[in-house]
């Protein structure tokens, strides 16, 4: 009988603490008004590492520092030709092995003792020119094509003449890849112009003479304007701006530059 009893009390006891234990189990340790303690998501999936930049974000990467930093801070602040120059892969407009210099402050060899001038330079003689969509502009050395690849870019309908055929071939080919259907190459003596389209908004000279070629001069029209570097060949040279009125050019100095020599009859 007494083993009864205590087998009995012992199966109590043991029901007693079983019951306390699931009972503390069950209860929380906040109040029922706190909420959990949230999980951001990144705590649950840890991010991937970020993808290597692709080739072509590092050339974009590199215009916009090329337009930030040599060109906007230089007084160019036409917003057009800006983006332009952000958007046009200048890389494809050098030599292979000139790829990786595509986007520095100076000009670069292009083959044939031409070069492709300076980004600067570019967006100067472009802004000078006051472009605008639909207008008409001759330009005189096409060498690899950029300088008519940014006056298309901003709506002009562009004529290009390069007298030396390699490149005039090399740059009609690759702005057609680019898909530019209003840019009119032609393999000819610049200094003559391009009578047949004449007269011209514009005209911009991307090598310099030692004189105003009078045939440039008398295809603008009335009031138009014509950008033209001027100098002795491996001397430095200036860069003028010829604004026709009433038939005579007024003339404005745009400060010193060095071009490669004007090629052909002259």
């Amino acid at each position: 009988m007494v083993f009864q009893k205590r087998l009995l009390l012992t199966i109590l006891l043991i029901f007693m603490v079983t019951c306390q234990t699931n009972v503390e189990i069950a209860s929380p340790t906040t109040s029922s008004t706190q909420s959990p303690p949230s999980v951001t998501p990144t705590q649950l999936f840890p991010t991937d590492p970020p993808l290597p930049p692709t080739e072509e974000n590092q050339y974009t990467q590199k215009r916009a520092r090329m337009v930030d930093d040599q060109i906007a801070p230089r007084g160019i602040e036409d917003q057009a030709i800006l983006t332009a120059m952000r958007n046009i892969p200048r890389h494809k407009f050098v030599p292979e092995d000139m790829v990786d210099l595509a986007y520095e402050d100076h000009p670069l060899p292009i083959g044939y003792g031409q070069t492709i001038s300076q980004p600067y330079i570019v967006a100067l003689m472009t802004q000078t020119i006051n472009p605008e969509p639909g207008k008409r502009v001759l330009e005189i050395g096409t060498g690899s094509g950029y300088q008519a690849a940014v006056l298309a870019e901003l709506g002009m309908e562009v004529y290009t003449i390069e007298i030396i055929p390699e490149l005039a071939q090399s740059a009609a080919q690759r702005l057609d890849e680019l898909g530019y259907t209003n840019i009119h190459t032609l393999n000819a003596d610049g200094y003559f112009g391009w009578q047949e389209f004449a007269p011209f908004d514009a005209v911009l000279v991307t090598a310099a003479p030692d004189h105003l070629p009078q045939p440039l001069a008398n295809q603008l029209i009335e009031g138009g304007r014509l950008v033209i570097p001027i100098g002795p060949v491996g001397f430095l040279q200036t860069l003028w701006l010829f604004e026709k009125d009433g038939g005579e050019l007024q003339a404005t100095n745009l400060g010193g530059v060095t071009f490669v020599p004007f090629t052909g009859e002259h």
